[in-house]
């Protein structure tokens, strides 16, 4: 039997030298999914503890560019690979103790809603003006996030990552939604930039419409940063105090620190007794008031005798009123909270904090999670129980405003304290459970924020690190090491104005998700209008 080569070239289903051209086209539609999860990734580097800021702008460049001119179904996968990219190495803290289960549970879900936006996003980017209709989204996304499941898990706003941005100063002139609104907006734009300039080069023609959108949303944003800066201001309105921060650190790291409840307590005494020492000698200034960390006293100090005294004791060596961190029991709630210790009086207030941690303070799906693992059951053994009302303690003539570690990501937790007369701000942590993680410096920012978005001194009592003092305009004047006993005495500014941020609220939100909402909308529309022009032709 003889074969003929026309034979052997009619087996032969793909000519070799095709192969390499269809690996290449390969490659080529797996580009924008790689850029998708590489700019998430880009976007987490330019958060703390690095000062990266800056790097947002090309994330969302990035960004824009693998979602442009896609259908929503492409862009709902493109903005889960983004929200991985992003999310999955920010919040690798929340497994530090408990294992990767929880971390990978709360990114999967926490990544759901950038993919929303990412369907969003796709859908305007046809748009004219898109970038604009883009950060919106992404501000909406924002708002959903910080509101649901269980009360929301803002960790992550694109505000937070600015701390050391020019942006910064839009803080006080919209909150963290402008300020978050105008960096995604001129990470769009600059998308935008870089493709009209791209398309001019090629066709040797310029779109002025569209080359003009991608100028103002990087210019204009610059532009507001720059006019918002008047507003920060760190001068004293209503004359000085000076605070005592103390750190008093803890036995060991993780989560069975709790279980030398005694030795925290009796280690944030003895750190304020070691100050006490330092101003009766000349060596301090001599504290208006003094602020411990949260948690610095799981024992119970209404009900326990030898706690009470250890707290007592401490109080009348500083001899100023002293806000401790107890982990209280009261007509069977179990709740966190801030006591005002006076030296002479006891404690004469509280403050109960208002936004607890899912997981963390309180369990949801208890029965879920405890089929799922009952070890995870064990760590939350009772819910804590939610105050209601904001804290503001009088303290030395001062108003003191409490804001408990969690509570310093949510807008609201913060712009109320203030408005209820807190002429400074407390940010009462405890970090330990965290270790030496990042999570540490990512609250230090959003605290950072915060002093600019309301114009007031910031204080960060830490129990093991990072503790700081932050003046108005968001720098950090102070700061400890981690995982060391340590206090921070400075003389801080009393302010009473209010930022147009403070005074405005949640509206500058609610018109961005407005913007976002008709953006949708249009973009509906046009899709409809063409989908009858194609059946037409």
């Amino acid at each position: 039997m003889t074969v003929t080569a026309t034979s052997v070239g009619e087996s032969d289903p793909m000519p070799p030298q095709t192969a390499p051209g269809a690996r290449g086209r390969r490659l080529v539609r797996l580009l924008p999914a790689v850029a998708a999860a590489l700019s998430g990734l880009l976007l987490y580097v330019s958060f703390p503890p690095r000062t990266l800021w800056w790097l947002a702008l090309p994330a969302f460049a990035a960004f824009g560019w693998a979602l442009r001119g896609r259908g929503w179904k492409a862009g709902l996968g493109l903005g889960y690979l983004f929200g991985l990219g992003f999310l999955l190495p920010l919040l690798v803290w929340t497994g530090v103790e408990v294992g990767p289960g929880p971390w990978i549970a709360l990114v999967v879900i926490e990544a759901v809603f950038v993919a929303l936006v990412g369907a969003g996003v796709a859908a305007v980017s046809r748009l004219p003006g898109w970038p604009v209709w883009a950060a919106a989204l992404w501000t909406a996304g924002e708002a959903a996030r910080a509101r649901a499941p269980f009360h929301g898990f803002p960790w992550g706003k694109i505000a937070f990552g600015q701390a050391d941005g020019v942006f910064l100063p839009l803080a006080a002139l919209g909150g963290t939604p402008v300020l978050g609104f105008a960096v995604v907006l001129c990470g769009f734009g600059l998308c935008e930039l870089v493709r009209q300039a791209l398309r001019a080069r090629r066709t040797g023609t310029v779109r002025r419409a569209a080359a003009a959108v991608g100028v103002l949303s990087v210019a204009v944003p610059v532009a507001a940063a720059v006019t918002a800066r008047p507003l920060v201001d760190d001068r004293a309105e209503e004359g000085t105090t000076t605070v005592a921060v103390i750190q008093g650190n803890v036995p060991r790291l993780g989560l069975d620190f709790n279980s030398q409840r005694r030795a925290v307590l009796d280690h944030h005494a003895r750190e304020t007794e070691r100050l006490a020492a330092e101003v009766e000698a000349g060596r301090a200034e001599r504290p208006d008031i003094v602020l411990w960390p949260e948690n610095s006293s799981d024992i119970d100090p209404f009900v326990n005798a030898d706690a009470r005294a250890v707290i007592d004791r401490a109080a009348k060596a500083i001899d100023a009123p002293v806000s401790v961190g107890g982990v209280v029991g009261r007509d069977g709630r179990l709740l966190n909270e801030q006591i005002l210790w006076d030296p002479v009086k006891g404690p004469v207030d509280t403050y109960d904090k208002r936004q607890i941690q899912p997981f963390g303070e309180y369990l949801p799906l208890r029965s879920l999670v405890g089929a799922i693992n009952e070890d995870w059951t064990s760590m939350v053994r009772q819910d804590f129980s939610r105050g209601d009302e904001p804290g503001v303690f009088r303290m030395g003539g001062a108003g003191v405003g409490l804001v408990t570690c969690y509570e310093a990501a949510f807008d609201w937790a913060v712009r109320d304290t203030v408005t209820a007369g807190a002429q400074l701000i407390s940010v009462p942590s405890n970090n330990a459970t965290f270790g030496r993680s990042e999570m540490t410096h990512q609250q230090l920012a959003m605290s950072r924020v915060r002093a600019v978005e309301h114009s007031r001194a910031v204080t960060v009592p830490v129990t093991s690190g990072v503790s700081a003092v932050i003046m108005p305009d968001g720098r950090v004047t102070q700061r400890t090491g981690m995982f060391v006993a340590d206090s921070l005495v400075q003389e801080v500014p009393l302010r009473s104005s209010q930022t147009p941020a403070t005074r405005l609220g949640v509206l500058p939100e609610t018109v961005l998700v407005l913007v976002a909402a008709g953006g949708l909308g249009w973009a509906a529309v046009a899709g409809v209008r063409g989908r009858r022009a194609g059946d037409v032709r």
